[in-house]
């Protein structure tokens, strides 16, 4: 396995967003999990970066938790997508795949006139 990069400034919150929209209600370790899956690990999630996101989801009202018991029957706070988080998602993503063109319209050779 190669080296793993940190999370990009910006996009820890569409990825938990989309994360909790694909997966349904997860705890902190699964979104954790499947982040750094769905990157093919090559994205390093730091939990000191990803529980104060969770935090802020939560009180800007974008995701909603509630206490439950895993899947090795531990107490672990289950995330779950609320429709304003949906709505932000949307958002979200629209303006990553603009700024994604954007930055693409750099790295491609630039075509004669």
């Amino acid at each position: 396995m190669g080296d793993k990069t940190d999370v990009w400034q910006g996009t820890l919150a569409l990825m938990v967003l989309k994360t909790l929209e694909s997966m349904g209600p997860q705890h902190g370790y699964g979104i954790a999990r499947r982040i750094e899956q769905t990157s093919g690990n090559l994205l390093a999630l730091n939990y000191g970066t990803l529980y104060p996101a969770l935090l802020k989801l939560e009180q800007e009202g974008a995701i909603e938790s509630e206490w439950g018991t895993s899947d090795n029957n531990r107490k672990a706070k289950f995330y779950r997508l609320t429709r304003a988080g949906r709505k932000q998602l949307e958002r979200e993503a629209r303006n990553w795949e603009q700024a994604a063109a954007i930055v693409a319209r750099f790295l491609s050779p630039a075509e004669e006139a």
